[in-house]
């Protein structure tokens, strides 16, 4: 039954057919009686598929508020319909929130250790697509660290694929920490930034690490005062309690003990995705002593790590937010300065479209540099939406003239209709080459292409992601330079809503349309089907693309540009 309702499920993909609420609660009857108790009663919603691997978008129910955070098939369910599928299931189904967020999907994925687990992705409200449970699972871990409370943070399916507790440092007792190693595997850590361990004189484990994930262990240390073995709750508080104490120092601790100092990397989950800066970053934004208590989270009936299902049921019963590092990052990415102006002024930029003020940023996270083409701006006083073009790197597209995509042409269309306009912002986002995978990585996506693979099959065989841009960076430059409301050029939805989640309002989105040629037709269908791209001209057949291309070469102009304006709340082809 399972397996014939999702292939029912991946035909109605396939044929980008709408399904009716009723067929959709009959399916899930299959599966699982659970979801059809928890569908909305109607019938007059429809549940739209598109092919991009079972992508139910079912706006049916995003409202609905019977049911918070559960996965609509159970895990064996799930575990069946990936063996039959060879391992290579990637659906997505509804979870419904309580709290009226948008979208959460589902999918099951295999992680390198083997285990099957959940992923998720959720659409807040500003329309941000990429959140695992939301910004305010986030901002009340926030609230609870403060209080005192315990947190579980999981970890991406493709690292660890693991829970921890994590608690403030400063907030331990013997209380919580027997809780701590009740419940989890009781190798407890503590997360402390470099000038700490200098100062209580605590050096690396050993000189050359060999963990896969690099986790930087220091020495093991007990406090000395007040203890007695150090092994019992009440004395690892008191050894957990004194290393966030700043008046402490290497001289009130003894070596080796029973607590796991850890080593913080500077940036946090920004710079190194992992529970060790996890429990830091959330101490800190928190208002506690920059100091974390963390430790996985194990099953009690055999002691193996708990995945997504269990900490859910972990989470319910012991009354525990739950949130993930992902949707930490996404946090903090919106809520901290992410770049700085280099230089007091501008510089003059003159090209064939005419001269632009030129301004230099660099990042903060990675040290990259980016730069923003303007033209009447700054905008602080304006309240005119602003013409503007957010550009990824692509240095075979807009340096060498690459046919395989539509980069180049759509750089030169937004200098040119910005130079018509002489009014808006190009901010050119370096680091992103290929979508974020590097240049290297790019060439290898290319080379698997030629042997027929698409640009989105090509980067899952190389194990890369589809698309791991970040526009936090891209918004930050364009509230310095004051845009408040613009008019986006651009064909992708997820730069469009990367863009609207950082408290800019846009008014009106610009279609980019690129005449495509016989090079990069496949591409441009893919992106279309696959990646939800706005290409109106992407069903043209192979033969009229040929035709139409069959005379390219180096001495014919670049390929023809229009523009088309779509309304803000238009209907998506």
């Amino acid at each position: 039954q399972n397996i014939l309702t999702i292939s029912l499920l991946r035909v109605f993909s396939t044929l980008r057919v709408d399904v009716s609420m009723q067929l959709y609660k009959t399916m899930a009857l299959f599966i699982s009686p659970y979801v059809y108790s928890s569908l909305p009663n109607t019938t007059s919603s429809t549940t739209s598929c598109t092919l991009s691997k079972f992508h139910l978008n079912c706006t049916a129910l995003t409202s609905h508020s019977r049911f918070h955070s559960r996965s609509f098939l159970p895990t064996s369910n799930l575990h069946s319909i990936k063996h039959s599928f060879n391992n290579n299931v990637n659906q997505h189904l509804f979870s419904v929130s309580s709290k009226p967020i948008r979208n959460r999907f589902f999918s099951m994925s295999t992680a390198s250790n083997g285990s099957s687990s959940f992923d998720r992705f959720l659409v807040d409200d500003s329309g941000e697509k990429g959140w695992c449970f939301g910004p305010e699972s986030v901002e009340q871990a926030l609230k609870d660290i403060a209080d005192g409370k315990f947190i579980v943070v999981v970890d991406d399916a493709d690292r660890e694929n693991e829970g921890d507790l994590i608690l403030a440092a400063d907030k331990a007792t013997p209380e919580s920490i027997a809780f701590m190693v009740r419940h989890t595997s009781g190798v407890i850590c503590v997360s402390m930034e470099e000038q700490n361990l200098k100062r209580l004189k605590l050096q690396q484990m050993v000189p050359d690490n060999e963990d896969p994930k690099q986790t930087a262990f220091t020495v093991s240390v007990d406090y000395k005062h007040n203890t007695s073995t150090g092994i019992s709750a009440a004395d690892r508080a008191k050894t957990i309690t004194a290393l966030a104490d700043p008046s402490k120092n290497a001289t009130d601790f003894n070596r080796p003990g029973h607590i796991f100092p850890l080593r913080y990397r500077d940036g946090g989950v920004l710079k190194r995705m992992g529970h060790t800066e996890a429990a830091v970053d959330f101490a800190r934004l928190a208002g506690c002593a920059p100091v974390g208590v963390l430790c996985e989270i194990v099953n009690d009936s055999d002691g193996s790590m708990s995945r997504v299902p269990e900490l859910e049921v972990f989470c319910k019963q012991h009354q525990l937010t739950m949130t993930s590092i992902a949707d930490l990052v996404r946090y903090r990415r919106r809520k901290e300065k992410l770049v700085e102006r280099v230089g007091e002024s501008f510089a003059k930029l003159p090209t064939r479209h005419g001269v632009f003020n030129v301004y230099a940023y660099r990042s903060l996270l990675d040290d990259e540099e980016h730069v923003a083409l303007v033209l009447g701006g700054p905008f602080h006083d304006q309240e005119e939406p602003v013409l503007v073009r957010v550009h990824s790197e692509c240095c075979t597209g807009d340096v060498f003239g690459s046919l395989r995509c539509d980069c180049g042409p759509q750089l030169e269309f937004a200098l040119q209709k910005i130079a018509q306009e002489k009014r808006g912002v190009l901010v050119y986002l370096r680091g992103q080459e290929g979508r974020g995978i590097g240049l290297a990585h790019k060439m290898r996506a290319y080379a698997l292409q030629d042997e027929g693979r698409d640009t989105v099959e090509a980067n899952e065989d190389l194990g890369l992601p589809v698309d791991k841009r970040e526009y936090g960076v891209g918004a930050q430059i364009l509230a310095d330079l004051g845009v408040g409301k613009m008019q986006l050029m651009t064909n992708n939805p997820a730069k469009y809503t990367g863009l609207s989640g950082y408290g800019l309002e846009i008014a009106e989105r610009v279609q980019v349309q690129i005449a495509p040629n016989a090079e990069n037709l496949k591409y441009l269908r893919t992106k279309k089907d696959k990646m939800g791209h706005w290409l109106d001209h992407a069903d043209l057949s192979d033969e009229e693309i040929i035709t139409a291309e069959s005379d390219l070469s180096d001495s014919q102009p670049a390929p023809s540009i229009k523009i088309v304006k779509a309304p803000l709340q238009g209907t998506l082809d």
